[in-house]
């Protein structure tokens, strides 16, 4: 047990660590993109919405898969779209490597796999919301003045629309393509104008 202390020690430091790893479509124009730890974070809860909707879904294997899935970036970075066409990731290795001798044993290893088959509904929903944090993510970019995601519609919607697996990850798509990334705040009920010192009496 000591030693897999040390190892799960080393472990918690490299996921630490996670959060200084950018997501390389930073390169287009430096854009404020959410780093990879950032990016799990909404990944789990998108996850998490879509197998409220879909039902019969083991929410802790699809918790720990959302978390796991880009991991393996840990070792062996990000890659855009551009990138993937030169560099070859070997994410399986670099998922061995990182929780080797841990107290997770092969358990990840196993989830990663599953993850990679898109088999089960919980792998088929943690790439939805994998997918769909980007949208949420194009979306917030082009209200700061970013165009990348009015250059990228048309590829998008051809080629990651139609790979999305569940119902409610295309209505998710569908509805954040005329939502705003300020409604969350602009529409509660306590904010200064609606329920505070600024509303009208």
């Amino acid at each position: 047990m000591e030693n897999n202390i040390k190892r799960d020690i080393e472990l918690l430091f490299e996921v630490g660590a996670f959060r200084f790893i950018d997501r390389a479509w930073k390169q287009f124009l430096n854009p404020d993109v959410a780093n990879n730890a950032e990016h799990i974070f909404r990944t789990l809860w998108i996850a998490l919405t879509i197998a409220k909707y879909e039902k019969n879904v083991d929410t802790g294997k699809l918790l720990k898969m959302a978390l796991v899935h880009d991991i393996p970036e840990s070792r062996c970075g990000d890659a855009h779209y551009l990138s993937r066409q030169y560099v070859e990731q070997d994410e399986m290795m670099a998922i061995e490597d990182v929780f080797e001798k841990t107290i997770y044993g092969s358990d990840m290893k196993e989830l990663m796999v599953e993850y990679k088959e898109r088999q089960s509904i919980e792998s088929k929903i943690v790439k939805d919301a994998d997918n769909i944090d980007v949208e949420l993510e194009l979306k917030e970019l082009e209200f700061k003045g970013h165009s990348l995601g009015k250059i990228w519609e048309k590829g998008r919607q051809e080629r990651v629309y139609p790979s999305l697996y569940t119902k409610t990850a295309r209505l998710l798509w569908d509805e954040i393509k005329n939502s705003n990334p300020h409604n969350w705040h602009l529409n509660s009920n306590n904010n200064r104008f609606r329920g505070g010192d600024w509303k009208k009496k």
